[in-house]
């Protein structure tokens, strides 16, 4: 860590020396961001706190690309800081339901990404993630804190449980089980009317608090700032999972696994186990995806857990590049984004977005953030 740090800080030097010896570089950069501001400003009528946002992110991606630690701490810090940037609640309330995409995105990175498993029905572990918050919540009046490990543990057993008679299929035959997989759990949430309440759904739920402090929203302590930063520590909780599986020998075995099941079969991989394994991370992210979804919205019902949203979650990591973490998060960002920024243009706006996802096919096959 110490030697990578040593490393980081000499290319950090060296990045301020080329932007001594290149000025008219630098200067362009800079003009493009102010550019980009101004535009954001006066012709999408963006909220200044996110082009502010948008601003200074570009502009430190640009001085500060080839340096590994910095950029990620300086994000956090203004990602930390930007509840007092962004005065409008609904902006606000916007960007946890992107912060509950990235979450869903990750999970299901490990699935897809990771082992090259195709699962269009990813979808219905955060549905039980967040029934089973809700039921625990209205029917025993446990806290959010309590459910939070139950939703985990309900949604890694039903990755495992629905992996395991899947783990010999692939191709079209997986894409259907794991589709069906998704509407069966969606039809049960609908149809179970004793338990679930049906289409009605579940209502009444406790926003997460801790020591009599509430995470809901309360306009006198910052609207929804607390449940942001929930969010925002559960979704760096998730990627630090992440990325300690993907350097772990699972996550070795599961990228073995998605270049050639034969040749890691070989290599003595067992892949019924770590395919399981992949199942059940990923069921876990979901889970506690749902349970945060629960506890921000206090309202569950069958039309948030759609197949419509399956896809959306699967375009995420492709758009973002399979395999990735960093892809995952930037393709959850612009897809979750992508709707409320093009509410101007509202009866194009999928138009424009389903145009958005044949370019990146075209122009870049391997996602917006390839793996390294």
């Amino acid at each position: 860590m110490a030697s990578a740090i040593i490393t980081d800080a000499g290319q950090l030097t060296a990045n301020l020396k080329s932007v001594r010896e290149n000025p008219l570089k630098f200067l362009g950069a800079v003009g493009a961001t102010v550019a980009a501001a101004i535009v954001g400003v006066l012709v999408l009528d963006l909220p200044v706190g996110l082009v502010i946002m948008a601003t200074v992110i570009f502009g430190a991606w640009r001085l500060f690309d080839r340096t590994r630690f910095v950029l990620p701490i300086f994000l956090l810090v203004l990602l930390i800081v930007a509840p007092f940037i962004i005065g409008d609640q609904y902006w606000l309330r916007v960007i946890i339901l992107i912060g509950i995409y990235v979450m869903l995105s990750l999970g299901l990175n490990v699935i897809v990404g990771f082992s090259g498993v195709l699962d269009l029905g990813f979808i219905a572990f955060y549905g039980i993630g967040a029934y089973a918050a809700a039921l625990l919540m209205v029917n025993f009046g446990w806290s959010f804190w309590a459910v939070l490990p139950v939703a985990i543990a309900a949604g890694a057993t039903a990755g495992v449980l629905r992996g395991l008679p899947t783990l010999r299929l692939s191709g079209d035959y997986l894409a259907i089980v794991t589709l069906g997989f998704g509407e069966i759990v969606r039809m049960t949430f609908a149809n179970w009317v004793s338990l679930t309440n049906g289409p009605m759904g579940i209502r009444g739920l406790d926003a997460p608090s801790i020591f009599g402090f509430s995470f809901g929203f309360d306009i006198a302590r910052g609207g929804w700032s607390g449940l942001y930063f929930l969010m925002l520590a559960m979704v760096v909780v998730t990627v630090l999972v992440c990325h300690r599986v993907r350097r772990s020998r699972v996550g070795r075995a599961l990228l073995a696994i998605r270049e050639n099941e034969t040749a890691a079969a070989c290599m003595g991989v067992h892949l019924s186990h770590y395919k399981t394994v992949a199942y059940a991370i990923g069921g876990g992210v979901g889970g506690a995806a749902g349970a945060l979804f629960a506890g921000f919205n206090l309202f569950v019902s069958p039309n948030s857990f759609l197949f419509f949203e399956s896809a959306i979650v699967l375009c995420m990591v492709v758009v973002g590049g399979m395999g990735s973490i960093a892809g995952a998060i930037v393709g959850a960002v612009i897809l979750g984004a992508f709707p409320e920024l093009l509410r101007l243009v509202a009866d194009f706006r999928y138009l424009i977005f389903g145009a958005l996802m044949v370019a990146v096919a075209i122009f870049r096959p391997h996602g917006l953030v390839r793996e390294k």
